[in-house]
């Protein structure tokens, strides 16, 4: 399952130009398809990009363990339940299905207390009167930046493996592995960048796709890969839901035909208006 709703302009037969325009969901939201250079040996060979303004966006964190769950659901499934425009992973969970791998909290709920080796932070919800970005991606390794640091400036944040360190540097070797993508990304305008490819590309290829694709990424981290990949948007009319597919086991690639439930979502909702 790729596609549910195709935007207007991009059904056209043929392969999609790789800088395709970029085209408005809403005011703050646009949506893309990049045509990868690597060609992938099965799968489309693009990759679907979501590009938000977080000054207009609300994000969310939502998952089982906040949310009260007894089982995951699809990015599909927990953007209905909750209300969401946009749903992704929010990064890889353990065997028990249910508590991310790394450090997770959402305005004051720890959803998981576990801190790993992993270098990238993604974290919202600045505090107090200081004028701090909406969003913001950390590498752990800079100078001066500590988890307990980046909780003291932001409510919420979110522990992953890091694909990009900031300013625009890839972090991974060429490997043998290849699987589909879910990516989160900041740019030099400090919006968020949601990317799925659900053809299976290798990291260092990934990196190399999106760095070179005019989307202006200064630091990415890996959210999750194979059939637990999901992108779901529902904006209007407009639905769009990208899966992966495909994953690397025994020295091959295995291909899924469906969304497999994953237990906590990245979300973006609509701002309350001011009044």
């Amino acid at each position: 399952m790729f596609l549910v709703a195709v935007l207007l302009c991009l059904a056209a037969s043929g392969t999609p130009p790789a800088y395709a325009d970029w085209h408005v969901l809403a005011p703050g939201m646009e949506f893309k398809w990049l045509a990868t250079k690597t060609p992938s040996p099965v799968g489309d060979s693009r990759i679907a990009v979501v590009r938000i303004d977080p000054t207009s966006w609300q994000l969310e964190l939502v998952g089982r363990s906040q949310a009260g769950e007894s089982a995951g659901r699809t990015a599909r499934e927990w953007a209905n339940a909750h209300g969401l425009a946009v749903a992704i992973n929010a990064g890889m969970f353990g065997r028990d299905h249910r508590i991310h791998v790394g450090y997770m909290e959402f305005r004051g709920h720890v959803m998981s207390s576990r801190v790993n080796e992993y270098r990238s932070v993604a974290a919202f919800d600045p505090r107090g009167a200081h004028h701090r970005p909406p969003f913001r991606i950390f590498d752990l390794d800079t100078p001066g930046v500590t988890l307990q640091a980046i909780r003291h400036e932001y409510a919420s944040l979110v522990q992953n493996l890091r694909l990009i360190q900031r300013p625009g540097t890839s972090r991974w070797r060429q490997q043998d592995k290849k699987w589909s993508e879910a990516a989160l990304g900041e740019d030099q305008e400090g919006r968020l960048v949601l990317a799925l490819s659900s053809a299976p590309l290798s990291m260092h290829d990934l990196n190399r796709e999106l760095l070179s694709a005019g989307l202006s990424l200064v630091a990415a981290q890996h959210l999750e890969g194979g059939p637990y990949a999901q992108l779901y948007v529902k904006v209007g009319e407009l639905e769009i839901e990208v899966v992966g597919r495909y994953g690397t086991s025994g020295g091959g690639i295995e291909a899924s035909a469906i969304a497999w439930p994953i237990p906590t979502v990245l979300g973006v909702k609509q701002k309350p208006a001011t009044p």
